[in-house]
């Protein structure tokens, strides 16, 4: 039986977990028209935009958040066509955040990959970003639906005050827990749950239904990435597809390291301080070191956990069908992934 499972008052699920490629599978249709939409919306006569924007899309990302509008929708029975709209917004969106992440974090490697600023330089991969925000409302528009507009404004608003979030806690080892989560919440976690929740609004469904559909999102979304914090100091860089310790090389005091500060000794806490307010990685094992030894990927793991039984928890008031079955399915995959 799934993790997710164990000591759980409500979560009860007794059904053979799908797989990743199972729920794929499930939502094949959808997924090849979202697919077929995302090129044809991309296209622009600018050819450093049709460049760029195929780079960055075709780099072989999870489309977890795509696959949220997805089955949220099949999940309410909705008929129409507008979830496909969606789920690409969704995708250009959460396209854009990854192009201006990448310039303000100064990365160089993203899904194995070489990052779209490390090709074509800052100034493109941000004009490129706000090509595809700017698509994306002009997709929106075409779903005539206010309450949608009004929960993607929101959206976007809310992961950019979560990026100058976290930008403040950057090399600031003082940066608590609370805070910390506060940054997930805000830069991560609203996008999952505009995305779940859009699926309900499309279909008219009652608010407690639309309210437990957010509730999952978020819990989903903060899940996956602390399990993030946690590959950042466990995965390998071909796992990952990124740099192990670019977290510490930029200065980010993830919830592994605000943990091992906390519950390490003098010295430990002292070579973490450091490494936070220095960047950088010339101390990566030393901290590595202190992140093990005072339990820190455990914690971290185990809070992952919490969220995703959470997330799961939220479903309970959704109707049966396969595809709340594929929603439970990527609640475990967000915690149980070694990339």
């Amino acid at each position: 039986m799934p993790e997710l499972a164990k000591n759980t008052t409500h979560y009860h699920y007794n059904k053979a977990m799908m797989s990743l490629e199972t729920v794929s599978a499930l939502i094949e249709d959808d997924l090849r028209a979202v697919d077929a939409l995302i090129r044809k919306r991309l296209h622009s006569d600018v050819v450093l935009i049709n460049q760029l924007g195929h780079y960055i899309i075709n780099s072989g990302g999870k489309r977890l958040r795509p696959k949220l509008v997805l089955l949220s929708a099949r999940a309410f029975n909705y008929g129409g066509a507008h979830h496909v709209d969606l789920a690409a917004v969704i995708e250009f969106i959460h396209t854009a955040t990854l192009l201006h992440d990448d310039v303000v974090d100064g990365s160089e490697l993203r899904r194995g990959r070489d990052t779209a600023n490390a090709i074509w330089g800052n100034e493109a991969s941000v004009l490129v970003g706000d090509f595809l925000y700017s698509r994306s409302f002009e997709m929106m528009v075409d779903v005539r639906s206010m309450r949608v507009m009004e929960i993607l404004a929101h959206a976007t608003n809310t992961i950019a005050e979560g990026e100058v979030m976290q930008l403040l806690n950057c090399h600031d080892a003082d940066t608590t827990e609370e805070r910390y989560l506060n940054v997930i919440h805000c830069k991560t976690a609203k996008l999952f749950e505009a995305s779940a929740r859009l699926g309900a609004v499309l279909s008219g469904r009652p608010e407690e239904e639309e309210r437990a559909m957010a509730a999952y999102g978020m819990h989903l979304g903060t899940a996956f990435q602390l399990i993030d914090d946690v590959l950042d100091y466990s995965a390998s860089s071909q796992e990952m597809g990124k740099n192990v310790g670019d977290d510490l090389a930029e200065g980010k005091p993830t919830l592994p390291l605000i943990h091992a500060m906390r519950a390490g000794t003098a010295d430990e806490a002292a070579i973490i301080r450091h490494a936070i307010e220095n960047g950088g990685r010339e101390n990566i094992v030393a901290v590595t070191q202190a992140i093990e030894s005072t339990g820190a990927i455990a914690y971290t793991a185990r809070s992952a956990q919490a969220e995703a039984r959470k997330a799961a928890e939220a479903l309970s008031v959704i109707p049966d069908s396969p595809y709340r079955d594929a929603l439970y399915a990527l609640a475990e995959f967000s915690v149980n992934r070694s990339y």
